[in-house]
């Protein structure tokens, strides 16, 4: 733990030349720590996605109720903590209780149509050669033929080998249920946990752990805002597209394109397929103008509202966005996938905070030809610019 800290120390301590024997036994240690890490992930991963989830939770409890606390201060923590989980909780209960049938219907005849169309899309690929080899290499737990191929680490049974006991006795729900209670007291008394945590970091790198674990939070705190926004967007928009082009379960597909958009690029395939495949029994036609629909709803999505929500929060680079679906897809199963960007984003704001920033960042984009030289003066220019006082 200390040697990830290492960057952040007194002057005195830096200027004290490391011996190669120093740096042989810091890069052992190193060595043993990331193994250390990789084996906890490796045989508690389902565990740790139950508690990254939690923690993940506890920080919107915790930033509802700071702003609550913001337009009233007379209201202590802990009872703008409570008030922030009634109001959710009765938010949802008056949603299901108002319109719960509904769109249980909905669900439902949407699952029945996607094992229908799905069925008859195989048939129609198993009368061609192109389609029989697409077969062949999908798994059979998605229709396909390959019997080797196994999704079983790819399903929604949050509990493993480490938590079987917690799978088997509640499943989903109860780990669900788990979530929300340890998230809720997480956000009752985070100074508890963090304060606990800290005492397992060496006392010299105590206020830089800390400075990294608020930076993390915050981070998340906005990723978590953005994406909400961006999920609300999606999915209103996707039911009135639909609806208006005349699609059925237009209210099922448009929540299911909303929550698929919290996978951030991988999302907005998965929440398109269930339309594309009900769109195939209508006709071509209709299949067509679904497509033109949800790639025009990305478009916008991803380049007039993903800027604005990304000044207020965090700039996720595409390609690691998606590498870390895939890395933690196949570690951690679907939860990995889905906590992939926001285990992303926290470790990205550590990194970001631990190290020191790079300087000469414009000399990467000139020699790598982002940038022109006449581009990289101009934007030298504005940074004059932004930097001297304003009168």
């Amino acid at each position: 733990m200390s040697l990830f800290f290492s960057r952040v120390q007194s002057p005195s301590a830096q200027q004290t030349p490391m011996t190669s024997l120093e740096r042989i036994y810091g890069l052992i240690r190193l060595t043993l720590c990331l193994s250390l890490i990789m084996l906890a992930i490796w045989l508690m991963g389902d565990v740790l996605a139950v508690l990254f989830a939690a923690i993940l939770m506890a920080i919107v409890l915790h930033g509802l109720a700071r702003c609550l606390r913001k337009h009233l201060s007379f209201i202590p923590y802990t009872a703008a903590i409570s008030i922030v989980a009634i109001m959710i909780v009765g938010l949802f209960t008056a949603l299901i209780w108002g319109n719960g049938p509904a769109i249980g219907e909905q669900f439902i005849s949407l699952k029945n149509a996607l094992i229908a169309e799905s069925g008859d899309l195989r048939s129609h690929l198993a009368q061609n050669t192109f389609g029989r080899m697409l077969l062949d290499h999908f798994p059979s737990s998605l229709g396909g033929n390959d019997q080797t191929a196994s999704l079983s680490n790819f399903d929604f049974g949050i509990a493993g080998s480490v938590t079987g006991l917690l799978g088997s006795a509640f499943g989903l729900v109860g780990t669900i249920f788990v979530v929300l209670m340890a998230a809720f007291y997480f956000a009752v008394s985070p100074s508890l946990y963090i304060n606990g945590f800290l005492r397992i970091v060496p006392p010299t790198q105590r206020e830089t752990t800390r400075t990294l674990l608020y930076s993390a939070g915050n981070t998340l705190w906005s990723w978590i805002m953005g994406q909400a926004i961006d999920m609300l967007a999606v999915g209103i928009f996707s039911a009135i597209g639909l609806y208006l082009l005349g699609m059925p379960l237009a209210l099922a597909l448009g929540v299911v394109a909303g929550l698929c958009n919290f996978i951030p690029y991988i999302g907005a395939i998965l929440g398109a397929v269930p339309a594309l495949l009900i769109s195939l029994s209508l006709g071509s036609r209709e299949t067509l103008f679904v497509a033109i629909l949800y790639s025009v709803i990305q478009f916008c999505e991803g380049n007039f509202l993903a800027p604005l929500i990304q000044r207020r929060s965090v700039h996720m680079p595409p390609a690691l966005a998606i590498l870390s679906q895939s890395v933690f897809g196949s570690i951690l199963g679907a939860p990995g996938l889905i906590l992939a960007s926001p285990i992303t984003a926290a470790l990205l704001a550590v990194f970001d905070k631990a190290m020191p920033p790079l300087e000469d960042a414009t000399k990467t984009q000139l020699e790598t030809n982002e940038l022109s030289q006449k581009e990289a003066e101009e934007r030298q220019e504005e940074a004059k610019k932004k930097a001297l006082p304003k009168s």
